[in-house]
Formats: C-alpha cells, sequence, structure tokens
C-alpha cells in the first residue's frame, strides 16, 4: 500500500515538474490587450466582421489591422469599450440590414420544373439555376434562415424571407448563404443614393421613371390606404413630388405592362394624389436624415438640380446652403413653365419641405457680384457645386447680365467668346489657352486666339485622331502656327489659386492601364469650352492646402472629378453635361433630380471613401433586359381618367394646363391603384383563376 502511494507520488512530482518545464520551454505570450477585447466581443462567431471568428478579430484590432467598430453584432457600445481598450476614439457607425428585391414566392412565379430534393437552395440552384423562370428569383427554401444566427429571418407564407429590422445585425451571414446573391446588406444612407440594378428585381415602370421611384411600392400603399408610407417612398427619389405629379411626362405609363391587356395605370397622377394628401392635411412627410456632420456644401443655382442635390445632402447628413441669384428659388420652375400648368402654391409647398429638412438658402446673392468661388472656400465651405443649368435658363433668367458670368477667371464657354469677338468685345486670353470640343470651330477659334496674344493653343478632342476633321490631321503645319492637338483625351480636373485658372489635368480616353491611367497636368490661362452650358463643376481646396491657415484670397483649390458617377462613355469627362445641348422642358426638369442626387451621390463618396465611382450594372443603363412582351390571366379593367377633361364637352382641352381639372378623389384614385399588376423583372399579379398547370407553363 505504502509502496503504491510513493509510486504515484513521485509519478505525479515527475508529471508536475515535466509540464512546469513544457509551461516555459513551449510557453506562448498572450496580449492582454488582446485578451481583454476579446472578452468585450459578444462571441457570436458569426464572421460579419470579416474575420473566422470573435478571437481573429480581437487580435486584428490589437494589431491595428481592423478598427474598434469592427464588431456589427456588438454596435457602437462595444466599439466604445475596444476603442477605449486601445485607447482610441470612433465614431458611431450606421447600422446595416439585409434585404431582398423579390417578391413572388414559389406559389405565384412562373417555374420551369417541381423541385423535391434537399432543403436547401444551394441544392436547388445545382439544378438549372432553381426552380423559378426569373434567373433572379428566390428559390425559397430557407438556406438563409438557417445561416442567420440571430433570429432575424423567417421563411413567409409566400416562401419568400422576411427580415426584421430590429433584430437584423447586419453580420451578412443571410447574403454569403443566399445561392442566388438576391439578399444585399444596405443602410438608410445607401439607399438615399442607390439605383436599380440589373441585379434587381425591377418593374418597367421603375426602370423608366427618370428619378428612380419605386412606383409598384407607392402605388400599393395608396390601395391599402397608406399615404403617408407611399409619400415617404416618393421622397426617397424624388423631392418635387407635387410638382412632378403636375409636370412630368410620366414615361413610366408608356413602359406599363396593362399596356399589354388594356391601358396603363395612372402612375402620375396618382403620385400626385399622395403628394396632394401632405399638402391638404398640412402634415410634413420627411424620409431619413442622417446624423448631421460638419462638412458645408455651398450650392450656386437654386433650379431643379441644385434644390434636388441640396435635399439629399441634408439627408445624408451634411450642411448645405444654396445661392441664387434671384428672389425666389425655382429657376425654370417658377419663372419659365406657366403658372396655369405649375400653380405657384405646389411650387412652394415642396420648396419649403427641402428647406424645412435641413436646407439654408441665400436669394439675391449672385456670384461674381455678391460671392466667388474662393470666397466661399475661404470662408469655410468645404465644396462649392455649381448647379446653374442650361444655356437657355441663363439667357431667360437673367437677360441683363453679360455673357461672362464665370465662376473662376479663365474659365469661359465657346458661344461666349464667339459672341463677344463677334460685337468687337476685347477678351484677355493669356499665355496658354486650351480649347476643349468645339469641331471646326475649335480650329477658328484657336488661330484667332493666336492673333489676340496666346503663344501657345491646345485643342483638345474626346475624337481619336482618325476621326478627326481633316482641318486637323496636319499636325506639323499646325505646329508652325503655335496650335496642338490632342484627340482621345479628356479633361479629368481643373487646379486653380483665387479666383484664377492655373491648371488642368488630361487623361486618356481609352489609356492602356485603366486602373492607373496616365495623367498629365497642364498650365492654361484660358480654357474654353465647346458646350453650350456649364457643367456640374465641384470645387473644394487642394490637398496641399488642407489644414494650412487660409490668408488673403489666396485659396488653392481643384475640382472634384464628379463626372465618374456617371457611366462615362463619350470621353467627355470632367466638361461634360449630364443633359448636353438640351432644353429646359418639362422632361429635362425631370431628368434634372437625378442628375441632382447622382451629384450629391458623388458629394458622399468623396467625403466618406476618398473616391468617385459609378455604380455598375445599372438596370436603367442597360442595354438587354429581361422583360416579358405579353401577359396571360389578366383581366382588363378601364382606366379611371381622374386627369383628364371630357373631350366630347371641350375639344380644345389638352394636358398643358391645371386649371379646371377636377380635384382627385381617394375613392377614384384607390380603384385606379388597383389596377396595378405590381410587376417584378417578369412576374406579375394574375386576376384570373388559373390551374397549376398552366401557372408551371413556360
Amino acid at each position: 500500500m505504502l509502496e503504491a502511494v510513493l509510486t504515484l507520488s513521485l509519478l505525479g512530482l515527475a508529471a508536475g515538474v515535466g509540464l512546469a518545464v513544457a509551461s516555459r520551454i513551449f510557453y506562448v505570450w498572450e496580449d492582454p490587450k488582446v485578451l481583454a477585447i476579446a472578452d468585450t466581443l459578444p462571441g457570436a462567431n458569426c464572421g460579419g466582421c470579416g474575420y473566422a471568428g470573435c478571437a481573429s478579430a480581437a487580435e486584428a484590432v490589437a494589431s491595428g489591422k481592423a478598427p474598434p467598430n469592427v464588431c456589427v453584432v456588438g454596435g457602437y457600445d462595444t466599439a466604445k469599450e475596444v476603442a477605449a481598450i486601445m485607447g482610441l476614439e470612433v465614431k458611431e457607425r450606421e447600422p446595416e440590414f439585409a434585404w431582398s428585391s423579390c417578391n413572388y414566392g414559389v406559389d405565384e412565379a412562373d417555374l420551369i420544373y417541381s423541385y423535391n430534393g434537399a432543403i436547401d437552395c444551394r441544392a436547388a440552384m445545382l439544378l438549372y439555376g432553381g426552380t423559378k423562370l426569373c434567373p433572379i428569383g428566390c428559390i425559397g427554401l430557407g438556406t438563409c434562415v438557417k445561416a442567420c444566427q440571430f433570429d432575424a429571418l423567417t421563411i413567409g407564407e409566400n416562401n419568400l424571407p422576411v427580415f426584421n429590422r430590429d433584430r437584423c445585425v447586419g453580420c451578412g451571414a443571410c447574403e454569403r448563404a443566399c445561392p442566388k446573391n438576391i439578399i444585399q446588406l444596405t443602410s438608410a444612407t445607401r439607399r438615399i443614393i442607390s439605383e436599380y440594378m440589373t441585379t434587381e428585381c425591377t418593374a418597367p415602370c421603375q426602370r423608366a421613371c427618370p428619378t428612380g421611384i419605386n412606383i409598384p411600392a407607392y402605388i400599393k400603399e395608396v390601395r391599402e390606404g397608406n399615404f403617408e408610407k407611399a409619400l415617404l417612398i416618393i421622397k426617397e427619389r424624388c423631392p418635387l413630388p407635387l410638382v412632378c405629379g403636375y409636370i412630368c411626362p410620366a414615361p413610366c405609363e408608356l413602359k406599363c405592362r396593362r399596356t399589354l391587356v388594356d391601358e396603363g395605370v395612372a402612375i402620375n397622377t396618382i403620385k400626385r394624389f399622395a403628394a396632394e394628401y401632405e399638402m391638404n392635411t398640412g402634415k410634413r412627410i420627411q424620409p431619413y436624415r442622417a446624423p448631421q456632420t460638419e462638412a458645408k456644401i455651398a450650392l450656386v443655382g437654386g433650379g431643379t438640380e441644385g434644390l434636388t442635390a441640396s435635399y439629399y445632402l441634408a439627408r445624408l447628413g451634411y450642411r448645405p446652403t444654396i445661392f441664387e441669384a434671384r428672389s425666389q428659388l425655382g429657376g425654370i420652375l417658377r419663372y419659365v413653365i406657366s403658372e396655369s400648368r405649375l400653380p405657384r402654391n405646389v411650387l412652394d409647398h415642396d420648396i419649403k419641405s427641402i428647406l424645412d429638412i435641413g436646407v439654408e438658402a441665400k436669394t439675391n446673392s449672385a456670384m461674381g457680384r455678391d460671392f466667388t468661388v474662393s470666397g466661399l472656400l475661404r470662408e469655410g465651405y468645404d465644396v462649392v457645386l455649381l448647379t446653374m443649368g442650361g444655356l437657355d435658363s441663363r439667357k431667360i433668367l437673367h437677360p441683363d447680365k453679360r455673357c461672362f458670368d464665370i465662376p473662376v477667371h479663365g474659365l469661359f464657354l465657346m458661344l461666349d467668346v464667339l459672341l463677344a469677338l463677334k460685337q468687337g468685345e476685347e477678351v484677355e486670353m493669356g499665355r496658354d489657352v486650351v480649347i476643349v470640343q468645339g469641331g471646326p470651330k475649335a480650329l477658328e477659334l484657336a488661330r484667332r486666339c493666336k492673333e489676340l496674344g496666346a503663344q501657345r493653343v491646345t485643342i483638345i478632342s474626346s475624337l481619336p485622331k482618325d476621326l478627326l476633321p481633316v482641318e486637323f490631321q496636319d499636325e506639323k503645319e499646325l505646329a508652325k502656327e503655335g496650335i496642338c492637338v490632342r484627340p482621345g483625351s479628356m479633361v479629368v480636373a481643373l487646379e486653380g489659386l483665387g479666383d484664377r485658372l492655373t491648371r488642368i489635368v488630361v487623361e486618356e480616353n481609352e489609356p492602356l492601364d485603366p486602373s492607373n491611367p496616365e495623367r498629365e497636368s497642364l498650365e492654361v490661362s484660358t480654357l474654353i469650352m465647346g458646350l453650350g452650358r456649364f457643367p456640374e463643376l465641384a470645387f473644394v481646396r487642394s490637398l496641399e492646402q488642407e489644414g494650412e491657415e487660409i490668408s488673403g484670397d489666396k485659396v488653392r483649390w481643384q475640382t472634384l472629378e464628379l463626372f465618374r458617377t456617371f457611366q462615362e462613355s463619350d470621353g467627355h469627362g470632367l466638361l461634360k453635361s449630364p443633359e448636353p445641348g438640351r432644353i429646359s422642358d418639362s422632361a429635362a426638369v425631370v431628368r434634372s433630380i437625378l442628375s441632382g442626387r447622382r451629384l450629391a451621390r458623388g458629394i458622399h463618396q468623396y467625403f466618406s471613401e476618398g473616391a468617385i465611382r459609378p455604380i455598375d450594372n445599372l438596370a436603367s443603363e442597360a442595354e438587354v433586359i429581361l422583360d416579358v412582351k405579353e401577359v396571360h390571366n389578366v383581366k382588363p379593367l378601364p382606366r379611371e381618367l381622374v386627369l383628364v377633361k371630357d373631350l366630347t364637352v371641350d375639344i380644345k382641352a389638352t394636358w398643358t394646363s391645371s386649371e379646371g381639372l377636377p380635384p382627385l378623389e381617394e375613392g377614384i384614385v384607390k380603384k385606379e391603384a388597383e389596377r396595378c399588376l405590381q410587376c417584378g423583372l417578369i412576374c406579375y399579379e394574375k386576376t384570373t383563376d388559373i390551374t397549376e398547370q398552366e401557372s408551371r407553363n413556360v
């Protein structure tokens, strides 16, 4: 017995000594910060941070490879605790949430086969991409629900995922699990600047809408009597809903899928009714606005584009101020469009709604007379954005002004220069002149600039050399005249000091390496643009002057490459209008709403990401997108003619005037909303009974 006890004791002693020695030899030091951070994290190990688990995320934060707010599950409170451990500060990050654009389940959609295999979307995906005819339709077997660790997802009665916004932490597990890639993470801010992509389920009317309103969604809310929700959906993409209700040419109605059966839904009329609900009830129905930042944005011009850009900048948390030369905001809307077509109380109501969301306006403030671009930058504005409208608006709204109503000295429109020279006025050209675009007139003007004292004239054209006019082909002869031609190039940025343009940055249209194109900076005294209007330029302080103390009028500035927020196809670069050469008719007014929102998106990208990029795969710009050419099992319903006069009484009645039109009645509008088929990419509501076999026929 004693021997056994001694033996066991010696074995225990030997093992203890061995373990002690091993612990010293194989000792692994653990960073106390990593341990503290790991204890702070929730331990969900969901992978939403992009790391294998909470332990890996803690190591990444401690080593500086990840920010303190890396954990999407813990939220701001956890981020503050982690930041305190690291001795850092952290800003609250906007929460993300998951969503899907698919609206028709397996029981309602057109199918190509019946699936009876494993209850997993990935398994069904292996067989012809799933059961649905629609290539982006939800399979509905709940793989995303199984992936969610926070009970934020369920499968609804229509076999589509139902997202619980309150429980969703934005970890992205469902997004990664979806084999169709139709579940996406988004946020309130991201939805403000987003646009429809080819990977989303969109209706033909949505894609045709110049402003990108989710038309089926707001019509559904009107049909159910939720007028406030309907207006919130409209205001997500259109800050002037009542104005558009009066003047929009409604291209969406021409694309309405009901035209394949009878007549399109009165989409614009329903929108006007929802907007009038706000005006008639006196309520101010405002969509989400992000927490306000310190960034100040000055917008020169209070027309449709300026109002729209300021509205979205305010919603994104910035502090926009509109500088308008006339006594009231509105531009073409107020001073050109007849009041019989657009009542001024309607315009005032929408403008008041924009101002109420956080936009400041300074009227009777003309550029060049009351302020300058460099002066606004000197006053502390972070961005100065030009939204001055088209050529016709300049001539109509400011007929008493000379043509040299320019943002900075040395920047001119070719039309203004030619007009001044024809009238015998003196134009100071300086030493280095650059002419952009302009065709054959550019060469004529280049020779005139040489006569006026310019030492060097450069003509920049987006066209390749072989497509240039014959006058531009003899480079040697032109060089003898002091004229240089640069084909296949575009201006991407302007630089200046104070109120004077000093340099431009040029890039090739088709560089060898599109991800890293070669850029050349050219000294310039005068830049003449062969455009019909000033492009939407955005001025910021140059990076080399960031943090410097501003002294006197010498503010060094540069322009943002806002043109990159548009899909670039013609190589005009910075000096391109979103609506080049277009007169300001009602269609252009509505399109300028989209332009204003895209400009706001570009500025937001500059502040939040440091780079301005277009959205790829836009549904509105896709050459080919899935659609149907005929519909079945849809009962014809007569259109409720809620906005058309009785032509049998007044044969001269037109759509151009709102006078004498009957008020919109709730019952009639709801009946019209019931005609909407709630279309998706190829799905739509079938209003007559069909057999199961017919529903599966392709």
